[in-house]
């Protein structure tokens, strides 16, 4: 009992002491209370469809330019911090981790070679010849290798593959993501004009939902109300223009019309599927 009595100071010291260099260890505390909600979101379930409830259905092609102020939250911040992290920056993540899967491109965009980090890093990434000029006599010109790092600001656009259905069953049509696609800009190292867009990889979106749910993104109106890259594509909270639709000729808008002749095609595609939608009802 005296023993007893002896140590248990002992062991309240000891535990002071552990407790105190717990502080020391871990940073303060950068608000003002602790911010846990987002980390423990889940992605909202679809609804259930059967095959023979939809009766109607159209596959688009969109594309969302990060450069849009409605689509700004995907870009920023280039620099993670306070839980917040880039669209690229997320996905980049997840796939080092392999919690979700990297597809490369195809002709028809289905998922088909899987890619892994390593492979998707090696593509993205290398070595490039670039002619210059010495800023001395003679001045003549000299080729040199300059290397190439992924950086995901480099991503400023993406494309998306959706499903619009009409559910006979509940009465109503509905839009489901079935993938997004990195688009990087392919320019000239040397003169920094555009070249064209560069394919990365293709990733599966309801693979990826759980993912995003739990990816924080700035919300413009109250940073309390907190709000995930799932919730944008959920709520639909993004400006896209579409660039394809199923056709019988399988081709793009950009093979049979050009410059203006080609955005007002997207937005009579858009028009369409919109008095659609309006004609299905009868006041």
């Amino acid at each position: 009992m005296k023993k007893i009595i002896f140590l248990l100071p002992v062991f309240v010291i000891l535990a002071l002491i552990a407790n105190a260099q717990q502080v020391l260890d871990s940073p303060p505390l950068d608000g003002a209370y602790v911010k846990s909600n987002v980390v423990e979101k889940k992605p909202i379930s679809y609804a259930y469809v059967r095959e023979a409830d939809v009766i109607w259905s159209k596959r688009i092609w969109r594309k969302i330019e990060f450069k849009e102020k409605m689509n700004q939250p995907f870009y920023y911040p280039e620099i993670p911090h306070n839980n917040w992290r880039s669209f690229m920056t997320v996905i980049m993540d997840a796939l080092k981790e392999g919690t979700i899967t990297a597809y490369d491109d195809s002709p028809t965009d289905e998922f088909i070679i899987p890619l892994t980090y390593q492979e998707l890093i090696t593509r993205m990434e290398g070595v490039d010849t670039v002619s210059m000029q010495r800023s001395y006599p003679p001045y003549d010109s000299f080729d040199t290798i300059i290397s190439i790092k992924f950086n995901p600001i480099d991503v400023k656009r993406i494309r998306i593959k959706e499903d619009m259905f009409f559910d006979k069953q509940r009465s109503v049509i509905e839009t489901r993501i079935i993938g997004i696609c990195a688009v990087k800009d392919n320019v000239d190292p040397q003169t920094g004009l555009f070249r064209a867009e560069q394919v990365l990889f293709w990733i599966n979106f309801p693979e990826a939902r759980p993912v995003l749910a739990k990816a924080e993104v700035f919300n413009r109106q109250n940073s309390a109300a907190k709000m995930t890259y799932d919730d944008l594509f959920w709520k639909r909270m993004f400006s896209s223009s579409i660039y394809k639709e199923d056709n019988v000729y399988d081709r793009k808008i950009v093979d049979y019309a050009s410059g203006l002749d080609a955005l007002l095609e997207s937005e009579r595609i858009k028009n369409d599927l919109f008095m659609f939608e309006q004609n299905l009802w009868e006041y």
